[in-house]
């Protein structure tokens, strides 16, 4: 429930248009509503403006479906964050209008129209090919959050060249994810030829001595250059949602 919806239901009683047991029907879940093995923060959207987010990773298809109808009740968009395809089949069989996006591990249910929020464009670059699945998972979150979002792929420090082709897009933008995975240098690159805020999101991309990412968290976080911001390792909806914020600024 967002405070849009807040306003219509108590618009609605004050008009005369719903009686008052509809309405204590409609807002008794607030602000959570316990369902035993998860307690759902109806009135995060009302609070922080974004709904809550489903992570997928440990829960079973039965309690992520659980978790989505109580949304839906709400009238709330549906996101899943690190959701395996085969959790996914099971449960676009009782939600085939939703989207699941392999790549990015993730799954949508738009019920409301999204609204674009954001005063800006949030712009998402990769360093190689294989940190695209990060990278997508937060442009998918980015305009998930009602963001105006663009992405530029395959641009890392072994061919720097690459990212000069762009500048005027990097330039453009009003909140800048950069996602690297081996040494994670492009973040420090791209803060230092731009005045924007750049969210750096390492991945567990690279050899034995990336250590599955801790290398190139490490690179960002010790960044000489002011302005880079780190969320953690393979965290794509994190740099979305941090971005999603300050685009609305």
């Amino acid at each position: 429930m967002d405070l849009g919806l807040l306003k219509r239901i108590l618009l609605d009683f004050k008009e005369g248009k719903t009686s008052l047991d509809e309405c204590i029907e409609k807002l008794k879940d607030l602000p959570f509503e316990d369902i035993k093995y998860a307690c759902i923060d109806h009135h995060r959207s009302i609070r922080k403006g974004i709904p809550e987010v489903i992570f997928g990773l440990q829960k079973d298809p039965e309690e992520i479906i659980s978790i989505m109808e109580s949304m839906i009740q709400k009238e709330e968009n549906v996101l899943v964050t690190k959701l395996s395809e085969d959790k996914a089949t099971v449960i676009k069989k009782r939600f085939p209008d939703s989207n699941y996006y392999k790549k990015a591990k993730l799954l949508t249910l738009i019920k409301r129209p999204i609204e674009r929020k954001g005063k800006g464009k949030i712009l998402i670059i990769s360093a190689g090919t294989s940190d695209i699945p990060i990278a997508e998972e937060a442009y998918i979150s980015a305009k998930f959050l009602g963001n105006d979002v663009e992405k530029i792929y395959d641009v890392g420090v072994a061919g720097i060249h690459r990212v000069f082709a762009y500048m005027d897009k990097i330039k453009q933008a009003r909140v800048i994810i950069v996602i690297a995975g081996m040494e994670g240098a492009l973040p420090s690159v791209i803060s230092g030829l731009v005045e924007k805020p750049v969210i750096a999101v390492p991945t567990s991309v690279g050899y034995g001595t990336s250590f599955s990412g801790i290398a190139p968290l490490l690179s960002m976080l010790n960044s000489c250059s002011p302005g880079v911001l780190v969320v953690n390792i393979d965290n794509g909806f994190g740099a979305a949602y941090a971005a999603t914020l300050i685009n609305r600024m």
